[in-house]
């Protein structure tokens, strides 16, 4: 399943900074226990939201260009202007909206060129990394998010995920979602469970393996 969640923040100019808009839902299929029937999301942090243009006409809507003419311009935009880090970012984040995800890694990596700091499109380049069936680069990029913004929540939220659903790595995930409860002791999952609950159940099946396996 797939889901669409907006949240944008304002700077004290007006104009919007940051959305957080998608994230893939997928089920973990545990044999036992608690995690059972819980959904997991793997968060897209755009670090542009679109901003509304000013109608054409008075009561007349501007047009919304369609996903390719949005690609083909932001593509001719940065062969004309290589140096516009939001022009790459927002060429990244229109191929992942077309599911291209190798063109948005791509895309992703010139923005990071440009500014290597910005957690929220290394975040964006580990989602494409996870659905393009790279779980390892996935995690190098949520850690470089981390490292560029050690309270960013959705990098740790995402590597934890990546660690126990594609990685079946159970201390790793474990260890990214301790670091999430410390940025934020009243983390939640998308489903409304506590990230203190999941970890402290996690914990006693990463003991049961071990005792399995002995």
């Amino acid at each position: 399943m797939e889901g669409l969640m907006a949240k944008q923040q304002k700077t004290a100019q007006g104009q919007y900074v940051r959305k957080e808009t998608f994230y893939m839902v997928t089920l973990l299929a545990l044999a036992v226990g608690f995690f059972g029937g819980v959904v997991f999301a793997v968060f897209k942090s755009d670090s542009q939201a679109p901003v509304a243009s000013a109608p054409a006409q008075m009561g007349t809507p501007a047009p919304v260009p369609s996903g390719s003419d949005r690609i083909a311009g932001l593509e001719r935009q940065t062969q004309s202007d290589p140096a516009n880090v939001k022009a790459w970012t927002e060429l990244g984040n229109a191929y992942f909206d077309s599911n291209q995800y190798e063109k948005a890694i791509n895309a992703y990596r010139k923005s990071l060129e440009l500014d290597p700091g910005n957690p929220n499109v290394w975040t964006d380049m580990g989602v494409m990394y996870r659905r393009a069936g790279k779980p390892e680069e996935a995690i190098k990029a949520f850690d470089q998010a981390i490292a560029a913004d050690p309270k960013h929540e959705v990098s740790r939220m995402n590597k934890g995920i990546v660690m126990l659903h594609d990685l079946n790595d159970f201390n790793g995930a474990i260890q990214a979602w301790e670091g999430l409860l410390e940025v934020n002791p009243i983390a939640m999952a998308p489903n409304g469970v506590s990230i203190d609950q999941m970890v402290t159940q996690l914990k006693k099946q990463a003991a049961g393996k071990t005792s399995q396996s002995q």
